[in-house]
């Protein structure tokens, strides 16, 4: 997959089947759109192309705004690497770039630049300034300047409709099975692992304090978690919390991972984690040996579940 951060650093001569939008969680709906868009590339010897933007709409557009994102960039990219998409052009989102009407997108973008066959876009997709542009007028202007439209159908599951919004608010609840089954895949957290203040070690719970670089990725709520994470081309298994340590007094919010069997140096090294399952609000406890004592809970706990061995109702 070749990578552009620059609608200017990318021009086709070859004809392209492309797909719009911000595609954060690359979901299993965006997956859909993902898998008829190279399909199609592929069956009329045309490039595939997502186009997709950075920041994220709302951050330019909505100065309030505080949303926070499934994926951060990078970890968008990689998922998208999996999928044999052709190009990724990451454009920049400015507030002249969303000045720009229906037409002139579609003319001095999609035609002039990006060479456009065939736009696949997804069921609700709207652009332009003001969010202007709709499927009918995709389609007049198709007509127009010479590319098809295709609209892909709504992804559900359940009878759920899928959305980034929908796995977000998931997330933020904490229920991150049905995150993951929306997203197809783990919800991941990346950053790099840093010192903390050992308090783990000194109770037999020796945790990797995970920094996570950017403000906008979204966090689940306060609380333990089980995790995974593939640490020196092994799976390892363990617990994650997020939250103030209230037992201890804490005044930060820290992401504190206890790896099961696992005791390498991982200090300065950037990881992924896997977040597999809520276990439990944080709680402050009456002593430290309290603490210890429902550490040991939750391990056992997070052990019997990871062997299959607790059937839970």
């Amino acid at each position: 997959m070749k990578i552009y951060t620059d609608l200017a650093d990318y021009t086709s001569k070859n004809k392209t089947f492309v797909t719009i939008g911000t595609f954060d969680g690359v979901h299993i709906g965006h997956q859909k759109v993902l898998s008829n868009l190279i399909g199609s590339a592929k069956k009329n010897n045309a490039s595939s192309v997502l186009l997709t933007f950075f920041p994220h709409p709302r951050m330019v557009l909505q100065k309030d705004s505080h949303i926070k994102l499934i994926n951060t960039i990078e970890e968008r990219i990689e998922l998208l690497k999996k999928t044999g998409l052709n190009t990724l052009v990451i454009h920049k989102f400015t507030e002249d770039f969303a000045e720009k009407t229906a037409l002139d997108f579609v003319k001095n973008v999609l035609v002039d630049r990006l060479n456009i066959s065939n736009l696949i876009i997804g069921y609700d997709h709207r652009f332009g300034k003001n969010r202007e542009g709709n499927f009918d007028q995709l389609r007049e202007y198709g007509k127009i300047f010479g590319f098809e439209v295709n609209k892909i159908s709504q992804q559900e599951i359940d009878h759920i409709t899928i959305s980034s919004t929908k796995i977000r608010k998931a997330i933020e609840l904490g229920n991150i099975e049905e995150a993951n089954r929306f997203l197809g895949y783990h919800f991941m957290l990346t950053g790099k692992i840093v010192k903390g203040k050992k308090l783990g070690k000194k109770i037999g719970f020796p945790t990797a304090n995970l920094f996570i670089e950017e403000p906008y990725k979204l966090l689940p709520k306060t609380g333990s978690y089980i995790v995974k994470s593939e640490l020196e081309n092994e799976t390892i298994f363990g617990m994650m919390n997020i939250g103030y340590n209230p037992t201890v007094k804490g005044k930060h919010q820290t992401i504190e991972i206890h790896f099961f069997n696992f005791n390498k140096d991982l200090y300065g090294k950037k990881i992924q984690i896997d977040v597999l399952k809520f276990l439990r609000d944080e709680q402050k406890f009456n002593s430290v040996e309290e603490l210890t004592n429902q550490l040991e809970k939750d391990k056992q706990k997070s052990l019997e579940i990871i062997n299959g061995t607790l059937f839970e109702r």
